[in-house]
Parts: C-alpha cells; sequence; structure tokens
C-alpha cells in the first residue's frame, strides 16, 4: 500500500458521485431545455405561418366571393340596367343600347374591385345577346371559342351552388399563348326562354394572376402554394425544391379543412400548412424547412448556459448539506470506535438516532458494552483461577519428602505384618501422585476411576465401611472416552461429607457412565441427606466455600466452571435431590473416543 496515496473519504467520494449525478441531471435539463426551446420556435413560426396562410385565404376568398356575385348577379338576378335587354325587348340593332349593356357589365365587374383580374366575361344568349367586358381583347368568335372548349359541358351542367375553381386551358386563340390557362366560371342564364342551357350562359374566366399578385404581399423568402381542389398548381412562389407528388401524398393523408404536420418533402424535414377555401375549393399551402427556421444562437445558449449553471450550483449546495447530514453522524462514530479502541467501554448517546445510522450508533453501544462486561467477567475469572491455584500451591507439600515418608512407613508395617496400614499407604501413595500432576490434564474414564479407587479405599477404612460404591458403565468402550481429570473425586467426596456422613446411617454411592448423542453423561448418586431447592441454586455460583476437610480443595463449584472453561457453557454439572431421599449430581461433556 501506498503510504503517500492521498485517501479519499466518504464525504469527498459522495460530494464526487453527487456532482456526477448533478453533472449528468444538468445535462439532461439543458438538452430538454434545448429541445423545449426549439420546439418553442417551430411552434411559434407554425402559428405565424398559419396565421399568415388564413389571412391570405381570407384574401382570396372575398376575391372569389366578389367574382361569383358577378356571375350570379349576371344569371339569376334581373339587373335595373339589363332588364330591358336581357328580356328581348329592346332590339339588338339599338346600338346604344347594346354599348349602354356592356359598360353596365365593366362596371359590376368595376364595382367587385377585381376588374384587372378578370380576363374576360362573357354574357351569352343565342339570337339575342352577347355582351363581353374585361381585361383582354374580345372577338365576335369568343362565344364559339368558349362552347367548343372541352371543359364548356362539364362547368355548364355544375350545380347550381357549386363555384369550385379549376384550372382549364385557355380557350381564346388571341392570347393562349400568353396566358396559356385560366379559371372559368359558367352559370346558365335562369331569366333566359331558351330551351338548351348552351344557348343562354354567362362565362367570367379568372386570371391565375390575381393569385400570383396575392402571393407577392407576403414576404419573398416564404414557399407558398395555391391549387386547385384537383391539386393543380395555380400559383406559387419558391416551392421549386419541393416535389408535387409529395405534397399531394400529405394533403391525401390529411382531408382536414386545416392542418399543420411535419413531413419531409423532397429529402428535407418541414413544417407543412394547409388551408382549404370552403366555396372556391382552393388549397393554399405553405412549406417551413426546419433547417430554415431561423433560431437565437445567444439566447439559445444563454439560457442553456443558465440553466446548467443554475443546476450545478443548486444541486453542489445540496450535495454540501447532504453529504454534511450524512458525514456528521459517521464522524460521531468514528470516534466513539476510537474510544472504545483505547479502552473507553462506556455508552455514547450522541451516536443513537431514529435513522440508520443512528441504529448502527446503538448496536455499537450494545456491543461496547457487551465486551466490558466479558472483560469484567475474564478479570473475575482470572481472578478466580488464581485463586484456586494459588490454593493449590498452599495444599502441596514436597512430593518427594512424603513419598519417601510414605515407602518408610509402608516397609515398617510390612515389618509388622500389618496389611491395613500397608494397603492404606499405597492407596494414599498413588492418590498423591496423581495428584501432583497436575488438575487439568484429560485423563480415559478407565483412569479416572482407578484414581477414584484409590481414593474410595482410604475413606472406607477411616469411616469402617459406611458406604459401598457401585460403578455402572453401559459401554465398555466408554472406559477410553476422555475427561478432565480429578472430576469424579469431587463429586463421590461431596457425596460422602455432605450426604451420607451427616445422615449418621450406611449409605450407597451409585455411579452411572452412559452417552447419548455424542454428549458423555457420569451421574453420582447418594442416599444421604440431600440438598433443598433454594441451596441447589446457589451450589454451582458459591466458589469460595470449600470445606476444609476436602482432599483436593475442589468443590462442585469448582469443578463446574473446570468443565465450562474447557468444553463450553453448555456442558457442566446439574444437580438433582430430593431432602432425606437422595442427591443426584450429573457431569455432561463432550464424547471423546
Amino acid at each position: 500500500m501506498n503510504k503517500n496515496k492521498i485517501p479519499i473519504t466518504f464525504r469527498k467520494r459522495m460530494i464526487l458521485y453527487n456532482l456526477l449525478v448533478i453533472v449528468c441531471i444538468a445535462f439532461l435539463i439543458s438538452v430538454y431545455t434545448y429541445s423545449f426551446y426549439k420546439k418553442d420556435v417551430i411552434d411559434s413560426e407554425a402559428a405565424n405561418s398559419a396565421s399568415r396562410l388564413h389571412l391570405v385565404a381570407s384574401r382570396i376568398e372575398i376575391a372569389c366571393d366578389e367574382l361569383i356575385n358577378i356571375v350570379q348577379n349576371c344569371a339569376g338576378r334581373k339587373s335595373l340596367f339589363l332588364s330591358s335587354l336581357l328580356s328581348g325587348r329592346v332590339s339588338r340593332s339599338g346600338e346604344g343600347s347594346g354599348i349602354y349593356a356592356a359598360n353596365v357589365l365593366r362596371d359590376l365587374c368595376a364595382i367587385s374591385g377585381y376588374n384587372e383580374y378578370i380576363h374576360k366575361i362573357t354574357v351569352y344568349e343565342k339570337g339575342s345577346l352577347f355582351i363581353q367586358a374585361g381585361t383582354s381583347y374580345g372577338s365576335s368568335n369568343d362565344a364559339d371559342c368558349i362552347m367548343k372548349a372541352s371543359w364548356f359541358d362539364e362547368l355548364l351542367n355544375k350545380n347550381m351552388q357549386e363555384y369550385t375553381l379549376t384550372l382549364r386551358d385557355n380557350p381564346f386563340p388571341l392570347n393562349a399563348k400568353a396566358i396559356p390557362q385560366l379559371l372559368p366560371l359558367i352559370r346558365p342564364l335562369q331569366y333566359s326562354r331558351k330551351e338548351s342551357p348552351r344557348d343562354a350562359w354567362v362565362c367570367l374566366t379568372l386570371s391565375p394572376r390575381l393569385f400570383q399578385d396575392t402571393l407577392e404581399l407576403l414576404s419573398q423568402d416564404k414557399s407558398v402554394l395555391i391549387m386547385t381542389s384537383d391539386h393543380s398548381p395555380v400559383s406559387s412562389m419558391n416551392m421549386e425544391p419541393f416535389s408535387m407528388a409529395d405534397i399531394q401524398a400529405v394533403l391525401d393523408i390529411h382531408p382536414e379543412q386545416t392542418g399543420c404536420v411535419k413531413a419531409s418533402l423532397s429529402g428535407t424535414d418541414c413544417i407543412f400548412i394547409w388551408e382549404r377555401l370552403s366555396v372556391s375549393g382552393l388549397i393554399l399551402c405553405e412549406v417551413l424547412p426546419l433547417k430554415n427556421i431561423a433560431l437565437n444562437p445567444g439566447a439559445i445558449q444563454m439560457t442553456v448556459g443558465l440553466v446548467f449553471v443554475s443546476c450545478i450550483v443548486i444541486g453542489f449546495s445540496l450535495s454540501l448539506l447532504f453529504t454534511r447530514y450524512l458525514t456528521r453522524p459517521i464522524m460521531r462514530l468514528i470516534g466513539h470506535m476510537e474510544a472504545i479502541s483505547a479502552g473507553n467501554f462506556d455508552r455514547n448517546p450522541d451516536i443513537e438516532s431514529d435513522d440508520e445510522l443512528g441504529i448502527i450508533g446503538r448496536q455499537i453501544n450494545e456491543m461496547s458494552s457487551h465486551v466490558s462486561v466479558l472483560m469484567e467477567n475474564r478479570i473475575r475469572d482470572e481472578q478466580e483461577k488464581m485463586n484456586l491455584e494459588i490454593k493449590m500451591l498452599q495444599a502441596q507439600i514436597n512430593p518427594h519428602f512424603l513419598y519417601n515418608t510414605l515407602d518408610s512407613i509402608k516397609w515398617i508395617a510390612t515389618m509388622q505384618h500389618n496389611a491395613g496400614i500397608v494397603k492404606v499407604v499405597s492407596a494414599l501413595s498413588s492418590l498423591l501422585k496423581n495428584m501432583a500432576k497436575g488438575f487439568h490434564e484429560k485423563v480415559t474414564v478407565r483412569q479416572e476411576l482407578d484414581f477414584l479407587d484409590n481414593y474410595v479405599t482410604i475413606e472406607k477404612i477411616r469411616y469402617i465401611e459406611l458406604f459401598d460404591v457401585e460403578i455402572t458403565v453401559d459401554d465398555p468402550a466408554l472406559y477410553n472416552a476422555h475427561i478432565i481429570k480429578l472430576t469424579l473425586q469431587p463429586l463421590v467426596e461431596n457425596s460422602i461429607f455432605s450426604g451420607i456422613e451427616p445422615s449418621g446411617k450406611p449409605g450407597l454411592i451409585q455411579i452411572h457412565i452412559f452417552s447419548r448423542e455424542e454428549v458423555l453423561y457420569i451421574s453420582i448418586r447418594d442416599n444421604g441427606v440431600g440438598i433443598s431447592q433454594e441451596n441447589i441454586a446457589r451450589l454451582l455460583t458459591d466458589t469460595s466455600r470449600v470445606s476444609k476437610h476436602y482432599m483436593s480443595g475442589i468443590g462442585l463449584p469448582n469443578v463446574d466452571r473446570r468443565i465450562k472453561l474447557v468444553y463450553g457453557q453448555e456442558y457442566g454439572l446439574s444437580i438433582e435431590s430430593e431432602v432425606g431421599v437422595y442427591t443426584c449430581v450429573t457431569v455432561s461433556l463432550p464424547l471423546e473416543i
């Protein structure tokens, strides 16, 4: 590990992570702001275009209404000026009347305000009337030219309420090259007495220049198209880059009266706006290429920059507050852990709260309390162990001196033929040799029983056969099981001095050795005075009570404590007793063979 490396603290890491998240969020918000701004500009341009197109449509619709009124006046209304002429009561040879009628027709055109766009208006009644007005020169053959046109009968037989304009070939030879197509309106004369509509009609041919002049009122950079209901272009401006087929496809998909959609025209992404005129059937279209919509780069940069910087500043401020709120309890936890490392296990209420870190702090306080208790128990256990060792040292005498003395007594008794003394001295010598080897080593059950036999031999001579000992082993293999040395002797000693001797009558000590589920059990039962229940509760906890006449100086509490220290808290001694009947002490420890 590189010691010179600067550590990255939790707070720094949190700030870096939060800053990364904030930058990402700021970037996304900036992109959204730019997209929203761009969409708003496009929508605004589309709305302006729709409004502009509607004004043009309104202007054209007014013009069409005026021209339709002229046709209606000529076809169905007996005006004051024409009543005498058109009824046939005035002679056709009257030169003044004919001039008067032509002037009236010209006045009708002039009143409309669109006289300059009327190519020709012709009123014809076979055998009685033929008058013309308009911007182009007339000819006596004009009526025949109109009736010979391919579209004459189709338009003449239209519904009387239908005034849809269509673009048709110019029927007049004199100016057909200059103006190849016109927009004709034909209506039969309703007040005529002729049987066939072909014998009496009025025809108004409209010049497409009306629409071109109307478009020129718009800004010259706009792409606008006017077409008839059958999608024939009448007039246009800047429409060269766009395919008519694409425009017709969009209009076929959208039959609505007005609309605004995004479409790809000739490979260019555009906003397409249209409006259909209800009477004339004309369709006005405007195309806005998205690439030509002017965006304000300065406004975009300022807006996006302001949004980005605002997000960074606000997010960074919140990040600092958040990390401060989060790291403050963490620093308190670190401080408390350092105090624990220094040996201070006192509870710190400042690290406890209702959030997750507070729960961790509460658990740390609990842990430090448990550690404190464990250390106190460990100190107490060590003290007890030391006291026990001291007692054992105090109880010991020089083994070599004792063995030599006992050996001398044994030979004297042998020379005097005293078998009892020889037996007692031999048993005592074996007993002391085993005790001198230590209390904590493990021996087999057989070795422990041999040691116990030496002890029982001595006590039987002392108490003149006051008690008997019966030993039962369920399985011979258990003789090879290992237990801690001096486990049985203190228990038998307790049965003799605390059970049988106080009863004043011969007793029986029964030792039963068996196993259950990998656990070795040894029960020592006597029929002595018994133990009360309240004394049983404190018998295994009071390690200070060791009778002065106990040979080993180890009482029941110390036997239980030694087993628990070696094998664990789930093992040790258990006591059952009934006053005046019996006492049974059971040892449990792991089965080790």
